[in-house]
């Protein structure tokens, strides 16, 4: 990968966007398949993996990697709410979209006016779905049922399969598609209870779904694997995996911490997005000196400090004020100060030939160099996908290979 130096050649306006790799999402995507379809496991069809673009694509841009996974063979997309998936529907992708956390009462007919695919969480949504069905002339619309095996979020309890399936044989127009539960805990595997949470929350979905077939109802496409445990819990992929943030290039934070090393060796992947901004001014600054907000950084030498084009209004949190890094001519420079809403200071005495315009990566690639997601976010206690989000809607996204 090329340096990023003269990456905006084309771009004009405020010097701070976010680079989205198109060729890592690809190739992310296509790592994932191949994984959960070993060659090794003969199964009449392949798993199919079902991607999540929800959080506007986690950052990335939702429609934009929908239209980019499509092409590239994803299966279904996983989005949050009607909003979100009538955006992709826009971008012009025709795959199934999953409505994750089901509708709000009225959104019944956008959801089939745009053919998305509602999750049911409560058993009196159906009536709902059933009567904007029958309204609207839809002889069957399909749903998936999701179901809390332990989580204690969204989702009808195991022990309220009767109650859904009473409920159902009411419902003329639905048609039951899948089946799915999220589990609370998949990175983690110690201390106990925590590491046998996610175990304990298959049973019970197995439970659940052993009575839904005795019922006669068939359960359709059968997927409870969110990113942890499609990288580490095989058991768990049944016929459909939901890849979240491993698609845009990071591991979750597992427990113990070597478990996380153990899955970057056995599902490698590769960062997609790069939040990049350019240095906008250089001062030198003497011993004693104080810098930003509060004076919170004191020069304890003589140092040259970069301000950058870029705050937390941009997406870098606050609270890597005086403890976090960015990358410059593939060196590392600390952030120096209080992070302030549009721009932020980083110290370059220890970075030769620093000037004016460089490009400094926030978390990314730099050329070879890579500052990771994950590794900024361990750093402010919070999680790679927290960080990812935080980039606001007035920083550019650039697709580029």
């Amino acid at each position: 990968m090329p340096r990023p130096q003269n990456s905006l050649t084309r771009f004009h306006g405020r010097p701070v966007w976010a680079e989205i790799s198109t060729s890592a999402l690809t190739y992310n995507l296509r790592a994932i398949r191949a994984f959960v379809n070993p060659a090794s496991e003969k199964r009449k069809t392949p798993r199919l993996v079902l991607s999540i673009v929800k959080g506007n694509g986690y950052g990335h841009g939702g429609p934009q990697v929908a239209k980019i996974l499509d092409k590239s063979g994803s299966d279904w997309f996983g989005v949050t709410c009607t909003a979100e998936g009538i955006a992709v529907r826009k971008a012009g992708v025709r795959k199934p979209i999953l409505v994750l956390t089901s509708f709000w009462p009225g959104e019944e007919a956008a959801l089939i006016k745009h053919d998305l695919t509602p999750v049911v969480h409560r058993c009196e949504q159906l009536e709902l779905l059933n009567r904007a069905a029958s309204r609207l002339g839809r002889k069957h619309l399909t749903f998936h049922l999701k179901m809390d095996t332990g989580m204690n979020r969204l989702g009808i309890a195991p022990t309220d399969v009767d109650c859904f399936a009473r409920q159902l044989a009411k419902s003329k127009h639905l048609l039951l598609g899948g089946i799915l539960t999220h589990f609370a805990s998949s990175e983690a595997f110690t201390p106990a209870p925590r590491g046998e949470q996610t175990r304990e929350q298959e049973e019970h979905f197995y439970v659940g779904l052993e009575r839904l077939r005795k019922l006669g109802i068939d359960p359709g496409i059968v997927h409870l694997a969110n990113s942890a445990a499609i990288a580490s819990r095989p058991e768990t992929w049944a016929d459909m995996v939901r890849p979240g943030v491993i698609l845009y290039g990071y591991h979750p934070g597992y427990d113990p911490a070597e478990q996380r090393n153990e899955a970057e060796k056995r599902l490698p992947l590769k960062p997609v997005m790069s939040l990049r901004t350019r240095i906008i001014s250089l001062r030198t600054v003497p011993v004693g000196m104080p810098v930003g907000y509060g004076g919170k950084f004191v020069a304890q030498r003589p140092s040259v400090i970069a301000v950058l084009a870029a705050g937390y209004g941009d997406g870098i949190p606050r609270s890597l004020s005086n403890r976090g890094n960015a990358l410059l001519k593939g060196k590392i420079a600390p952030i120096v100060g209080i992070v302030s809403m549009d721009v932020t200071m980083v110290d370059v005495t220890d970075v030769p030939g620093a000037e004016i315009g460089d490009v400094v990566t926030i978390h990314g690639t730099d050329g070879e160099h890579t500052l990771p997601a994950n590794q900024v976010a361990r750093e402010i206690g919070t999680v790679t996908s927290d960080l990812l989000c935080a980039v606001t809607q007035r920083v550019p996204r650039l697709y580029v290979a």
